[in-house]
């Protein structure tokens, strides 16, 4: 009736609600033979280290996971071959040994015990029916204490324990022993520092943020729901393509920002040195930051306020374009007035971008992402979120002007049809 086989170990439950733990370390490999009670593994869960033991004598045939792999509680542990019933099951329902008229017997009554391999065996060892002992695991379930307790009510002796289950104290070490130090070489390193010159970009970049700690900043952060421009968007894009022209998202953007600075024309100015004169510009020069192999450059569109949503995609082609080959002239790059940085692009959902001298104002966007949000009615819908953070100059510039600003700019763009309500 008995022979080898191979029977799936599953991860028990560990208590607690613990439904997940981390392997920390193996104690047996593929091949190796196991006792029932010896060590498998070290599992961590969120609130201790727990051993896992062995239920069977066999060989261990396949390990499920590898170190800092995530165990699932009932999911297989390994492969054990042993000699087992041949219900494979590793938790099955056995009635005890008895004639097939009490068998039946029992079936009828439902009478059935539940034991893990292990329990078996210790009970068979002692001439001990299952069906004598109350269980008290979970359902019923006997295990290898009931048995113990079982069988010193029977006889009064009292079984040693499992020498697995012990824990011993190391031994006292002798006050004199001496242990040796062990003696290593230091690692040889070869790399030497290197040094260069601040040049190019760098060097322009160093002078404009030195003269930008020079502005007191304020942030201000909102959420944009951006799935109406993204439905108008994917039907914009076929026919920009047969322009030949590559529709982002930005052009919507710098068109948003443009229709909002005619409301708040303080956030298209600049300050002098002494922040002793405000000058508004008539033109909206709208600057975009470009991460590129020389650095980081801000190109800008000149006049967005007499351009349409597809000439600024245009002039933003022509300006990646040449931005990644680095033949921006000078006059793409000067005469800013407002600036907007699409960190997004490259990944993050909040920033705090610095002000760009003369400028008062700048806002970084976030990375779009689909987030769960709800509607008027109180329903959960898909939503595109796209976080802003905006910095302006607080000697020139209040909380609430940015506020305004923030959402006639949100409302553009959340609401891509009022923009037709006020494009020129």
């Amino acid at each position: 009736m008995l022979q080898g086989q191979v029977v799936q170990f599953k991860l028990s439950d560990i208590g607690e609600g613990i439904r997940e733990v981390t392997i920390k370390e193996w104690y047996v490999k593929e091949g190796d033979t196991v006792s029932q009670f010896d060590s498998i593994c070290e599992v961590q869960s969120d609130k201790a280290s727990v051993t896992i033991t062995s239920r069977y004598d066999g060989v261990i045939k396949r390990l499920y996971y590898n170190l800092d792999d995530i165990a699932y509680v009932g999911k297989p542990l390994i492969d054990i071959e042993t000699e087992a019933l041949k219900d494979s099951e590793e938790d099955v329902v056995e009635t005890p040994a008895v004639s097939h008229e009490e068998h039946t017997h029992q079936e009828i009554k439902g009478q059935k015990t539940l034991a893990t391999p292990a329990v078996r065996r210790l009970a068979m060892e002692n001439n001990i029916k299952l069906s004598e002992v109350v269980g008290s695991g979970k359902d019923g379930r006997i295990l290898k204490e009931d048995i113990l307790s079982f069988l010193e009510k029977q006889t009064g002796a009292i079984l040693p324990p499992s020498p697995k289950s012990e824990i011993t104290p190391p031994p006292p070490q002798p006050k004199d022993r001496t242990f040796p130090t062990p003696i290593s070489k230091p690692p040889v390193f070869t790399g030497k520092d290197r040094t260069e010159p601040v040049t190019g970009f760098q060097k322009a970049m160093v002078k404009t943020m030195s003269a930008a700690l020079k502005i007191p900043h304020f942030g201000y952060c909102d959420e944009i729901d951006l799935t109406e421009l993204v439905k108008l968007r994917e039907e914009l894009k076929p026919v920009a393509l047969a322009r030949g022209i590559k529709l982002s998202f930005m052009p919507f953007f710098l068109k948003a920002a443009s229709l909002g600075l005619l409301q708040f024309p303080i956030l298209n100015a600049s300050v002098d040195e002494n922040c002793q004169n405000i000058t508004y510009k008539a033109s909206h020069n709208i600057g975009i930051a470009m991460d590129t192999e020389r650095g980081l450059i801000v190109p800008n569109v000149k006049n967005v306020q007499v351009r349409s949503v597809f000439e600024i995609a245009m002039e933003l082609n022509r300006l990646q374009k040449l931005g990644s080959s680095g033949q921006l002239s000078t006059t793409d790059l000067s005469g800013g007035t407002f600036t907007l940085s699409n960190i997004g692009s490259i990944g993050g959902t909040y920033a705090k971008p610095v002000i760009l001298p003369p400028e008062v104002a700048i806002g970084a966007l976030g990375a779009i992402q689909a987030l769960p949000r709800f509607d008027q009615k109180g329903e959960v819908y898909k939503a595109q979120i796209m976080n802003v953070s905006w910095s302006a100059d607080h000697r020139v510039i209040d909380g609430a002007t940015m506020s305004r600003f923030s959402n006639l700019w949100k409302s553009y763009l959340e609401n891509p049809a009022f923009m037709l309500l006020d494009l020129k």
